[in-house]
């Protein structure tokens, strides 16, 4: 018989599944860990993506995670949606050809906005190959450079356009910055032990990571954080092992759920989180109803641009935003809450802050705007 959950335990399940509470079948104690976990993990502002991997990892700092990046733990690229996220590195390749491509369809299209034609885009990358060769790496500014001596463009968004193409190809990936800088490496270079999986093979281990990381989710969630067709989401969760994955129901709906959780029954926790605003806590749904109030959609979105702010998450529900202004001497952090938040409540959000500025190794000063 299919287990019935309330929202409420949905939403218990998912902080678990999001290695934001204690799962009971995984305790990660590295980088390697968290993001193959995850399979992906949203990172197109790295400082988020640090702190999403701060977030799960108690105890280790800024430094440790950009150690891990050094080692080669985890990599960035353009895996699904034409956005970055962190991936293991021996699965980079297959997800590019399984999902990053299909950010491909509509290349075309921007290439002509930008005034580049596809042979500019192809002499790009095999420019870009050609400069990296040899296990090195080359800073955003160094790239665009070689491609400007090659008589390529890159002004206006021209540059961007052409090094996201040359990593969706599979060719580059985003490597660890040096300084503020960001930078770039040939992908076979920086992750030489690719796995290889039929098609079959990689829609259904993709399926099994999304859900053990992000349930109780439906096939519409699935499609929606790769970019795949819903077709080729539900073909993905059928063919998941049937021990890797149980099916419940929430408010009559039917979704998935890592079988580890089928029979969790976690009393509610009320427990205080701080998320960065780029992190798979919101990120990787698209029904967010479970864990942020319509209501304060515009205070997390302003605009519907895409930009998240960082969340204060009070038992799974965003009660609040923060933004941090990282000095030499300390992190200033301005909250502002969109629920009433009393004394009590207001001293565990700057307990959880200041976990956020131990990882960072400063001492937190605080500010609120209510």
């Amino acid at each position: 018989m299919t287990r019935e959950l309330t929202a409420s335990e949905a939403l218990d399940l998912r902080m678990m599944s999001l290695l934001l509470r204690p799962h009971p079948s995984i305790r990660p104690g590295d980088v390697a860990e968290v993001v193959q976990w995850f399979g992906a993990m949203q990172a197109q502002d790295l400082a988020s993506g640090l702190w999403s991997l701060g977030a799960r990892l108690p105890g280790q700092s800024v430094v440790d995670v950009q150690a891990a990046l050094e080692r080669r733990e985890a990599l960035r690229t353009w895996p699904m949606r034409g956005t970055v996220h962190l991936v293991p590195p021996a699965d980079a390749r297959w997800m590019l050809e399984l999902t990053g491509v299909r950010s491909l369809a509509g290349a075309a299209t921007r290439r002509a906005q930008l005034g580049l034609t596809e042979t500019d885009a192809d002499r790009a990358v095999d420019v870009l190959g050609s400069a990296l060769a040899g296990g090195g790496r080359l800073t955003r500014a160094q790239c665009l450079a070689a491609l400007r001596a090659a008589g390529i463009g890159t002004d206006g968004q021209r540059g961007y356009h052409l090094l996201w193409y040359a990593s969706v190809r599979g060719v580059t990936c985003v490597a660890p910055n040096l300084g503020t800088e960001q930078t770039f490496a040939l992908l076979d270079e920086w992750a030489p032990e690719s796995r290889h999986l039929e098609r079959d093979e990689a829609l259904a281990l993709l399926a099994h990571r999304y859900v053990r990381g992000h349930g109780p989710v439906t096939a519409r969630e699935f499609a929606g954080w790769t970019g795949l067709t819903l077709t080729d989401a539900r073909r993905g969760l059928a063919a998941a092992a049937d021990d890797l994955l149980s099916t419940v129901r929430v408010d009559g709906e039917p979704m998935h759920v890592d079988a580890a959780l089928a029979d969790t029954a976690p009393p509610p926790l009320d427990d205080t989180i701080v998320l960065p605003g780029f992190d798979e806590y919101l990120l990787g749904y698209r029904d967010r109803s479970l864990m942020l109030d319509p209501a304060h959609q515009a205070a997390v979105v302003p605009g519907n641009n895409g930009i998240f702010q960082a969340t204060v998450v009070r038992s799974g529900r965003v009660v609040g935003v923060w933004k941090r202004k990282v000095g030499r001497t300390a992190v200033t952090v301005t909250v502002q809450p969109l629920t009433m938040l009393d004394a009590a409540a207001r001293a565990r959000v700057e307990q959880a802050l200041g976990r956020y500025a131990d990882f960072l190794g400063l001492p937190p000063r605080f500010d609120w705007l209510t």
